[in-house]
């Protein structure tokens, strides 16, 4: 009954004169979600269905990094910076599905529930599903939490162990989706909770209900959204991680808005009038890091001669075809605290098998190299910047094997640095430094996304103190102290800063792009199709 359920379904998202009649709408994405959890999922990918189906206490305003309430109407922050008091929006209802029925109203529970289900390993979902919690581990939000006190049904305290600046934000990045404490409550006794994550229920504006892997996700709107019911019955997940079939599904009236496009179909695309291509600067960054723990990668002078050793441009123009910068810091121009003082490593192979021989390795080593075969935001096909990567450094005497694991094996085995080099990169999240500098290369996400397992003791404790600074004068001069460490010490070899794309049909209404590369169908709609 349940394929039968699915197959009836998908069968009403595939066709184009289907999608005209119902005005259902449908999204082709690139790949299929880790979990259906926000706290246990670390992917753009996973956190595209995530957005769907849960609310944060506060967001960003829509095409912006600045915050706005959400679930929590309004905040207030103490003198010292040690305190966040969030008051509770009232009346906001959970979805129900046919596991649970919700008795009361989201409250203050939910929010303490959420938060140390990532905090407590006693917690009684710590361990479910995935005991992994990366975005809390790695922006160690462990430490900098005292307490959560529910003051009433609708107040909530945090109390931290030193100022965050960027904490308010934090909260509104996607891992910290509210979940509820009375449906996990009743998914534990009734001796399933694998069921909370694998049917889950949100206060969002759209509600999960079938998933086949690899193939689609289909929701369908939330009646009592608190914020008002979104304009599209049913919102549709196409997945397939082709882009040039994503490309031909959305020609077809297939689907009706594409991520990721392929760049070698961009020009096809603008000539296209049935669609429009979207365009934004991307809050982004795609690099190859490498492993420092292992050799020969612990001797920053062969992490700098391998650096000049590849031809960044060729990489930009082959595979990005232009629609991308070059990289040079961590974190993007756009990004306050960018410092462009920073010079980028000169392309220079002789130079380079000259400081290869000083680290004893005259006639090069053997290596090998992770490349997702998954298409991402900052690097549209891994496999082809390897390959290059792979012919550039051939011409030093170093041999480079290519791998590429299943994408959630890719993650894991870069996080736990069973590679030696590894392509990776980061959409930023909220708009502040911290999110690239302290996520990305701080000591406590050394087994989290700090794939190059670099820690620097000078470079942390520009950034520990950063975080801790309500001044963003002083917050911007430690930053770009710590890029300079971080281009001298090269754990990084940095690529590319993309724009982002989006195309949708002519037909699509209200979509916006995010700086943060969000995903939001609430207000969309489609109106007359193009002729």
């Amino acid at each position: 009954m349940k394929n039968f359920i699915f197959r009836a379904l998908l069968a009403g998202v595939c066709a184009s004169s289907a999608l005209a009649a119902t005005k259902d709408l449908v999204y082709c994405a690139e790949g299929s979600p880790e979990f259906f959890s926000p706290s246990i999922n670390h992917s753009a990918t996973s956190f595209d269905v995530t957005q769907q189906i849960f609310d944060n206490l506060v967001t960003f305003e829509s095409g912006t990094t600045n915050l706005k309430p959400a679930l929590a109407t309004h905040w207030q922050v103490s003198e010292d910076g040690l305190t966040y008091t969030f008051f509770l929006r009232r009346g906001v209802k959970w979805q129900s599905n046919a596991l649970f029925t919700p008795k009361r109203d989201f409250n203050a529970d939910d929010v303490i529930f959420t938060l140390e289900r990532s905090w407590k390993p006693e917690h009684p979902y710590f361990h479910v599903t995935h005991q992994d919690h990366p975005y809390f581990n790695d922006m160690a939000m462990g430490e900098v939490l005292k307490h959560i006190r529910k003051v009433d049904d609708y107040t909530v305290e945090f109390v931290l162990t030193e100022p965050v600046a960027p904490f308010v934000a934090n909260l509104a990045m996607s891992w910290a989706g509210i979940q509820s404490a009375e449906y996990g409550a009743a998914m534990h006794a009734a001796g399933t909770p694998e069921q909370f994550d694998q049917a889950p229920l949100g206060t969002g504006p759209f509600q999960w209900r079938a998933y086949q892997k690899d193939r689609s996700i289909v929701f369908t709107a939330f009646d009592k959204h608190w914020a008002g019911r979104a304009k599209v019955d049913r919102l549709t997940f196409l997945i397939d991680t082709d882009p040039s079939v994503r490309w031909t599904k959305l020609q077809s009236g297939q689907c009706h808005v594409l991520a990721y496009p392929n760049p070698a179909d961009m020009p096809q695309m603008r000539q296209d009038v049935r669609v429009k291509v979207l365009s934004q600067t991307g809050l982004n960054v795609g690099f190859l890091a490498y492993n420092i723990s292992k050799k020969p990668f612990d001797d920053v002078r062969v992490r700098r001669a391998l650096n000049m050793a590849i031809n960044k441009r060729k990489i930009l123009r082959t595979v990005y075809q232009h629609t991308a910068v070059p990289a040079i810091n961590p974190m993007p121009p756009i990004q306050w605290a960018y410092n462009r003082e920073v010079e980028d490593d000169v392309y220079d192979p002789e130079a380079a098998m000259k400081l290869l021989a000083q680290a004893g390795y005259p006639k090069g080593f053997t290596t090998d190299v992770w490349a997702m075969t998954v298409q991402r935001p900052y690097m549209p096909d891994a496999v082809s910047v390897a390959k290059l990567i792979r012919e550039d450094l051939a011409e030093i005497g170093v041999k480079v094997e290519i791998k590429s694991p299943e994408w959630t094996d890719y993650v894991r085995g870069m996080k736990t640095g069973e590679h030696q080099m590894g392509l990776f990169g980061w959409g930023g999240d909220n708009g502040d430094p911290d999110n690239f500098l302290n996520t990305l290369l701080g000591c406590s996400a050394m087994n989290g996304f700090n794939v190059a397992r670099f820690c620097d003791a000078d470079y942390d404790d520009l950034v520990k103190q950063a975080k801790r600074s309500s001044n963003k004068q002083e917050r911007a001069d430690l930053y770009q102290r710590a890029q300079v460490i971080v281009k001298a010490q090269a754990p990084w070899f940095t690529i590319a800063h993309t724009v982002q794309f989006k195309v949708v049909r002519r037909e699509v209404e209200g979509f916006e792009l995010s700086p943060l590369g969000r995903l939001s169908f609430h207000r969309v709609f489609l109106g007359q199709p193009s002729p």
